[in-house]
């Protein structure tokens, strides 16, 4: 059986992606499919950096604003959804470009996993989600290192979707969620994918270009975009995107808006470096070293001698 190509643009928050991913597009007659696990859920459109209608140029973006903000969504889902999409734009004659910065999604979908039914509890998610909100995620993850060590050390506590899923496995199945994950080890990968990611070997310019993006989110309406998620009391997944949960202390009188806006500078750094972390343990990405002062056709023209190996 044929293998469906599939381009990835892949790379931490802020380095171009959307950019790219739409010229290749446009350029190879494709369509955009996010692998982004924030940018998936309805609303919060400026604190997710959903791309633009300008920055869409046109192309069709699949898998954005597609899940309700205060339901839980996991990988398996994913791989589903972004599967069958991908089956609906090849069946269409266009080339799937699959573009974000979600690496589990990623390597989960391009890597052929499959997923187990097992272990599967709504009601306990529930309650676990419940007790992250009462005592902390700190207290989950610590739940989590007495059940099954291996996968703590591999899920950060700040992770509270994966480490909710983990404890879920673990408690409703009775054995653990790295063991049952090893029972599922990827299939033979329906795709023929290439896979591009974009780095910044200067540290500086990226983390420059994070804050300059944080700077325009708020003059786009994110401190309003925040405050009425506060405000309605939502605390489900897409509410914990950065640049809302930040605003929190603002809002309750606890912090001033430029300790809170340097709070989400930060925090987005961080989790940048995160990103730059997970990826480069995929040693099937191809590297696009930038510079401040590239342009998107030049980085489009060295994508496009990736792809064409």
């Amino acid at each position: 059986m044929e293998k469906q190509r599939v381009i990835a643009v892949v790379g931490p928050t802020a380095s171009g992606k959307t950019a790219l991913g739409a010229a290749l597009a446009k350029k190879l007659d494709g369509e955009i499919v996010s692998a982004d696990s924030m940018q998936i859920y309805e609303g919060l459109d400026i604190a997710t950096a959903k791309p633009t209608q300008e920055e869409m140029q046109g192309i069709p973006h699949h898998l954005i604003s597609v899940i309700p903000r205060n339901r839980s969504f996991s990988v398996a889902e994913y791989v589903t959804l972004a599967g069958e999409t991908i089956a609906d734009i090849a069946a269409r004659g266009k080339l799937p470009i699959l573009v974000g910065g979600t690496g589990l999604y990623v390597d989960s979908l391009l890597g052929g996993m499959r997923f187990s039914e097992e272990g599967n509890d709504p009601k306990l998610r529930e309650q676990l989600y419940a007790r992250a909100e009462q005592e902390g995620r700190e207290a989950l993850h610590a739940q989590l290192a007495a059940l099954d060590p291996e996968a703590a050390a591999v899920i950060h506590p700040n992770n509270v979707v994966r480490v909710v899923r983990a404890l879920e496995v673990c408690i409703s199945s009775g054995r653990t969620f790295s063991e049952i994950k090893a029972e599922n080890a990827a299939a033979p990968s329906p795709y023929d994918s290439v896979l591009i990611g974009l780095d910044y070997p200067d540290r500086d310019i990226l983390y420059t270009r994070i804050n300059r993006r944080v700077s325009e989110m708020f003059r786009q309406g994110l401190l309003e975009e925040a405050h009425a998620v506060w405000k309605a009391g939502d605390h489900g997944t897409a509410a914990n995107a950065i640049g809302c949960k930040e605003l929190i202390p603002y809002f309750e009188k606890k912090a001033s808006l430029d300790e809170c806006i340097e709070r989400i500078r930060q925090e987005t750094r961080r989790y940048a470096k995160r990103q730059l972390t997970w990826f480069r343990r995929n040693h099937q990405i191809n590297w696009l070293k930038l510079g401040e002062c590239d342009e998107v056709q030049e980085i489009l023209e060295k994508a496009e001698k990736m792809i064409a190996k």
